[in-house]
């Protein structure tokens, strides 16, 4: 499963002209299921997510996490991010798990977040969405859990 953090002030998701999630100061987090991908990785990725120590201490260090500043969290679906670039022009989105499975388990990362964290607001699975942000930093890491690691 994969990641996308951008630690952001603001950021807001549009489906047909409507704001579906907004957030202030925290994380947009664009994800992505990968082909083998299971709730262990969602679970996985989710942990890694909500602990990832982005934000600046007294000290102006990235020290503090999501949970430790309690920002928002933004979760969009995003099936490219899966894709296969090595040749040509045109990407390959085969690594992407299949539409049912993507939005079953970012379905279920939606509820494991708010189970956790609560201040959560999502895009919508397999609309046309219009994100916008600004991006604190610009701060920008790509966060991935592999299902043959996980297995391990």
């Amino acid at each position: 499963m994969i990641g996308l953090l951008q630690r952001v002030s603001e950021a807001a998701v549009r489906v047909d002209g409507a704001i579906v999630g907004a957030i202030g100061p925290g994380l947009l987090v664009l994800l992505c299921a990968e082909k083998g991908d299971t709730e262990r990785e969602a679970d996985l990725l989710l942990t890694k997510m909500l602990g990832y120590r982005v934000f600046s201490d007294e000290a102006g260090k990235m020290n503090r996490s999501l949970v430790d500043v309690n920002g928002g969290l933004l979760l969009v679906p995003q099936f490219t991010l899966a894709a296969d670039t090595k040749s040509g022009t045109r990407p390959s989105f085969t690594p992407a798990a299949a539409p049912e499975d993507g939005r079953r388990l970012f379905d279920y990362a939606v509820r494991q977040a708010r189970a956790r964290h609560g201040q959560v607001e999502t895009g919508v699975f397999g609309a046309d969405m219009k994100v916008s942000l600004i991006n604190d930093g610009p701060v920008t890491f790509w966060l991935r859990v592999d299902p043959v690691v996980a297995t391990r």
